[in-house]
């Protein structure tokens, strides 16, 4: 498998040089273009890795389907979907016209950022620290790693530069959608897509994921199967942005994608994979990362398909 991984990482990593670092956000700008790692977590609790696999660097929207994990465990997914939907989109992950315009104003699906700040206010806690310290320890049990923390730099950044999920929000106020306090949501959620992860910790998100969320490492099972499924289905028709389709054809897997350059992608009974690659293509994604995962998905028959 490493033998089998190392030729992908290598075969791929000239593709890095036809994306970008993602920019918008100032402390992505200091991401490493040239980085490209895979890591492997299989259900029986073997680990694979290669590439650039230790590079640091921010979950930003993988975050999207912790906190969807949580929202459906506190509320039930009845009332989840009636504040967000479950539809794909063609419009961009932060696209104003796509709130105001579909749906009665409800966001399309949890995973732009529309919809993930409206999940983010469904999630329980008296205070904004609480609900994010709900969302930072069940990422730290289900990736057994208790050293997953936020990146203060970025989370600084981020809420600096938020001004267009300022406004996604501020809408969403208006219209009903969020009834709390909005800059208290959007610090939680700010905070959520600051923390700090590796390819190990999301290939850990992904195999538990994988085992209808059981934790392959310890047996526990930590959330219904039926959970599981929805996030799995969500994942896969619109985890990879604007570009869910291509990818579900080409590669086959749920998967879901950050700005900050990392794809964690579930094989369903099989196996959880994290990559990372900075440098990605105009709708958002690891330009190299998408390429690792289609040969590693037709390698080792991966897609459900």
């Amino acid at each position: 498998m490493e033998k089998l991984l190392d030729n992908i990482i290598q075969t791929n990593r000239k593709y890095v040089e036809e994306g970008e670092v993602a920019s918008y956000i100032p402390e992505l700008k200091k991401g490493n273009k040239n980085d490209l790692g895979v890591y492997v977590t299989t259900l029986n609790g073997e680990e694979f890795s290669a590439g650039d696999y230790e590079t640091r660097f921010t979950i930003q929207s993988i975050s999207k389907v912790i906190s969807l994990i949580i929202a459906i465990m506190d509320n039930g997914e009845d009332y989840v979907f009636s504040k967000v939907g479950v539809e794909h989109t063609a419009d961009a992950f932060n696209s104003i016209t796509n709130l105001e315009t579909k749906n009665l104003h409800r966001p399309s699906n949890p995973m732009i950022n529309a919809g993930a700040i409206a999940i983010v206010s469904l999630i329980k806690g008296r205070e904004p620290d609480e609900v994010f310290e709900r969302i930072l320890n069940f990422t730290r049990k289900i990736t057994g790693n208790d050293n997953i923390n936020i990146n203060r730099e970025a989370y600084i950044s981020e809420k600096a530069t938020g001004d267009r999920n300022r406004s996604l929000a501020y809408f969403m106020k208006s219209t009903g959608v969020i009834t709390n306090d909005v800059e208290k949501v959007l610090d939680v959620y700010f905070k959520q897509c600051s923390m700090e992860v590796t390819c190990k910790d999301i290939s850990r998100i992904g195999a538990f994921l994988a085992n209808d969320g059981v934790i392959p490492l310890t047996g526990e099972k930590v959330i219904p199967r039926e959970t599981a499924r929805i996030v799995k289905a969500i994942m896969t028709t619109c985890g990879m942005y604007d570009a869910s389709g291509e990818f579900a054809v080409n590669i086959g897997m749920p998967a879901k994608s950050g700005v900050g350059g990392g794809i964690m992608a579930v094989a369903p009974e099989k196996m959880g994979i994290g990559v990372v690659g900075p440098s990605l293509d105009k709708k958002g994604n690891s330009i190299a990362g998408i390429k690792v995962l289609a040969d590693l998905s037709k390698e080792l028959e991966l897609s459900i398909f």
